[in-house]
């Protein structure tokens, strides 16, 4: 085994390895979403308004499609992390193969299907006729490079798994240079249109996940498969997809809540949907340390669990917790005081209405950035001990709160009424999260003690 590529966090000062794995895990988040965030910049100043609201309009869609394959392989990488921190290598490359099979079967079938229903599910989010076009034929593009993304996602998942953060960074630092000079190629020069775009996003990531392969091949022998290593065993398949399904789902209808908010925000008009659309992406990528110190969590809590540390996973979900708190009122001064100039990334500032929409969405929302970072604070850890249906649950009861919401007040009252969706939301989630995580912490402490 490499030792100087792995990283054991059953050992160590917990803030200090925390700190570490999330850094190069919050660079990467970054980077990843920079592909649809040029996408969206290159777009809405090289082709206008109406072309940032057909790429902004797809976001919720794009999460929900790559969120279900993102959810997939983290599930799949906790037990991964759990065979690494129990020092069972052979059991962890058995399910690096089974979760390879899985994979590809979701990723093949999501593509066939997404692109034979592409209009139809573009119709029921209300995408306005004018738009269609465009917007349909960049998540055509998107869907057929699902392959690509799931690849990519897996590999970078098992380098996480073992303990490294830092490889998935700089080979999404490379992609992302590779996309934004194509988005600038194609939109600019080749004058594709919003197409050039998802090709450009498809191509980049498809150079990440090549990446990833030629890295583990030559880096980590440990993650070398053998033919035996792809045998099916009794039970293998179902126990990756008892918690790798569970987290695709969480994904899945925190997405359909977000498209649900989408398709109430389009009756608004281009207008709204593009700040909305701007609003979006500054708060996603403000919002990527709480998402990385989640992702830290799912490892920590997973290699810890593996090797029955829980006096460590009780400390590094409290550490986490504070330092997650602590950055919530820095996100509430950032996008209160500073979400309108942050908007001017995506449109020019003489387009006054759409920069509004921004504030207006920013003003409403930021109070509740506290209740956000605590989602994923107590549901990786869950899903790091290996519990993915209360985790889920959050996400049902995220999706009940937005869709009430939207239900009592899209086309009723102002857009400020459609914003209070995700602050309910959030509120919502936290109600089946943290009394389950001390219901189970409590367990498992006191199983420990005796």
């Amino acid at each position: 085994m490499n030792k100087q590529k792995t990283n054991d966090m059953t050992v160590g000062n917990p803030v200090r390895l925390i700190i570490q794995f999330m850094i190069p895990m919050f660079l990467g988040n970054i980077f990843q979403q920079f592909y649809n965030i040029v996408d969206s910049i290159v777009a809405g100043q090289f082709i206008g308004v109406d072309a940032l609201a057909a790429i902004g309009s797809t976001g919720s869609l794009m999460f929900f499609v790559t969120g279900w394959l993102n959810g997939l392989s983290s599930g799949f990488a906790i037990i991964v992390a759990q065979m690494f921190g129990a020092k069972k290598y052979d059991d962890m490359r058995h399910f690096v193969a089974m979760s390879i099979y899985l994979m590809f079967g979701f990723a093949a079938a999501m593509t066939i299907g997404f692109l034979v229903f592409n209009v139809p599910i573009l119709r029921l989010m209300n995408s306005p006729a004018d738009l269609m076009g465009d917007v349909a034929g960049y998540m055509g593009i998107i869907y057929a490079g699902l392959l690509v993304t799931a690849a990519y996602n897996t590999l970078a998942a098992f380098l996480r798994a073992l303990g490294d953060s830092k490889s998935p960074l700089y080979f999404l630092i490379i992609s992302a240079g590779i996309n934004v000079v194509l988005d600038i190629v194609l939109i600019r020069f080749a004058g594709m249109g919003v197409e050039g775009c998802a090709y450009a996003t498809v191509i980049a990531q498809g150079v990440s996940a090549i990446c990833c392969l030629v890295y583990i091949k030559k880096k980590y022998p440990i993650l070398h498969l053998e033919k035996k290593n792809f045998e099916l065993r009794k039970g293998s398949m179902s126990k990756l997809m008892i918690l790798g399904i569970p987290m695709g789902l969480q994904f899945s209808i925190t997405a359909i809540g977000t498209i649900i908010v989408q398709s109430a925000v389009n009756i608004y008009g281009a207008t709204y949907m593009a700040g909305f659309s701007a609003a979006g992406k500054i708060q996603n990528v403000i919002g990527m340390v709480a998402v990385s110190m989640g992702a830290t969590i799912a490892t920590y809590v997973g290699q810890n669990r593996g090797a029955g540390r829980m006096d460590r996973v009780k400390q590094g979900v409290k550490y986490s917790w504070i330092m997650l708190l602590v950055w919530s009122v820095v996100e509430m001064a950032l996008v209160y005081f500073g979400g309108k100039y942050f908007t001017y990334l995506f449109i020019s500032p003489s387009q006054t209405d759409v920069v509004q929409v921004s504030v207006i969405y920013f003003r409403t929302v930021f109070w509740a950035y506290p209740f956000l970072c605590t989602i994923f604070v107590f549901r990786n850890a869950l899903q790091g001990m290996g519990y993915g249906m209360v985790p889920m649950l959050g996400g049902v009861f995220e999706l009940v709160a937005r869709t009430l919401i939207v239900v009592l007040v899209a086309g009723r009252t102002t857009f400020a009424g459609v914003c209070l969706a995700d602050p309910m939301a959030w509120i919502a989630a936290l109600i089946p999260l943290i009394p389950y995580y001390y219901y189970v912490m409590g367990k498992h402490m006191k199983a420990m003690r005796q």
